[in-house]
């Protein structure tokens, strides 16, 4: 896949992919005679991950630190399983966080259904 169909696919920019690349969380991509990035199947499984990461809003820093371990082969699979144990763990409290917030707007916006429907009668009789 071309630059522009991996871009579109997972919504990064061509920018983004490109500066992933540079920094490491994608290997150098290998380019066909004219230069233009061709990715590959194992490219792409890589690109779907860091986008499920990231939306789960996991820091560029970790994404790098997990991609580093990653490359250094079997010795780092503790350390892997560490540093995703230790991010599901923050993602579980932002989501209970998030939970917390979404209940609160659905008791104001309960509130104000139940104001409008006090002002609508008012206005009716």
């Amino acid at each position: 896949m071309k630059i522009a169909e991996v871009s579109e696919k997972f919504g990064f920019t061509p920018d983004t992919l490109r500066y992933y690349e540079r920094i490491g969380l994608i290997p150098p991509v290998p380019r066909n005679g004219g230069g233009i990035r061709e990715y590959t199947e194992v490219d792409i499984k890589r690109i779907e991950f860091i986008r499920c990461l990231r939306n789960a809003g996991l820091p560029i820093e970790t994404l790098i630190e997990y991609f580093s371990l990653l490359e250094q082969g079997d010795r780092t699979v503790n350390a892997r399983k560490e540093l995703l144990v230790e991010q599901r763990e923050i993602l579980k409290a932002r989501i209970a966080e998030m939970q917390k917030t979404l209940e609160l707007l659905n008791y104001k916006i309960e509130f104000y259904d139940n104001k409008i429907m006090e002002i609508e009668k008012e206005i009716k009789h």
